[in-house]
């Protein structure tokens, strides 16, 4: 199933996308795709919902999408999760996940603008698969992790490299400004993606192919990482954790490259759809 949100900002509405692509209005589930959601197998009652509905509302050709789900609780990220990104940043491949925060009102919707903080001098763009949660996970086995996990979702996350790096303290300070987290266009249920770990994934900057790579490179896997996770934290429903993206980034060209008031940014994974941002200072 594929979950989407559609509507004007702070309003959306929930829906499904149907096996011909059309998107339909699923409000009278009566259901956001929330915490409560997602704890409550959720996409399970919806889909036996479905079975008993017949014609559903359309949604407008017209309509925003939003996130494709709920504000969750956390987005944890994972840095230098590919071994070529560790390469072009010349960081060496780390022994455990290198593990950080980005604040969730960074969230916005996939074709939302992206907007260039104040003071921001180094926006980068990065594609990453983004794992959600299903069911609650503290100290879960990595062979029981699969079943904690509700689907997944195309993430791009953003980074100012200036406030990242060169400002004192953690790297969520470079990854948590507003627009930083556009999701979408849809949560994948797990069902949907045969195999997480085998998913091209690719990025374009006004045209041109920056990040073309493949899950498959990942150095740390969903399982493991949602087993180590849940060993220093409690994940809870609809919690995302973002995997980390592959070589290509802005940050590790020479000379580096850097997103400008303009540019358009392109990005899509096998399975999970594409996104597509204006960038704005």
């Amino acid at each position: 199933m594929k979950l989407i949100r559609f509507g004007k900002a702070g309003h959306e509405k929930p829906g499904i996308i149907m096996k011909n692509g059309k998107g339909v209005d699923v409000s009278g589930f009566g259901e956001d795709y929330d915490e409560y959601f997602f704890g409550t197998m959720g996409p399970e009652r919806l889909a036996e919902w479905l079975t008993g509905e017949g014609d559903l509302p359309g949604m407008p050709e017209d309509a925003r999408l939003g996130p494709p789900l709920c504000r969750p609780s956390k987005i944890i990220c994972i840095g230098l999760n590919y071994a070529k990104h560790a390469q072009e940043s010349g960081m060496e491949v780390p022994g455990e996940p290198v593990v950080f925060f980005k604040s969730t009102s960074a969230i916005c919707g996939p074709f939302d603008d992206v907007i260039i903080p104040r003071g921001g001098e180094k926006t980068d763009w990065e594609v990453e698969l983004a794992v959600v949660i299903g069911k609650k996970a503290s100290y879960v086995s990595e062979a029981d992790a699969m079943n904690h996990v509700a689907g997944y979702v195309l993430h791009n996350d953003y980074s100012e490299r200036a406030f990242q790096l060169e400002h004192a303290g953690q790297w969520v300070k470079g990854k948590s400004c507003d627009t930083f987290a556009p999701l979408g266009p849809w949560v994948a249920t797990r069902d949907e993606i045969a195999d997480p770990h085998n998913l091209n994934l690719w990025l374009k900057v006004n045209g041109e192919m920056m990040q073309n790579s493949n899950t498959d490179d990942l150095v740390f896997n969903v399982p493991f990482l949602v087993s180590y996770l849940s060993g220093f934290m409690t994940l809870l429903p609809g919690d995302i954790i973002s995997t980390g993206t592959p070589f290509g980034v802005g940050f590790g060209l020479n000379p580096p490259v850097y997103l400008k008031d303009g540019d358009v940014v392109e990005l899509g994974i096998d399975g999970l759809g594409s996104a597509r941002q204006h960038i704005k200072a």
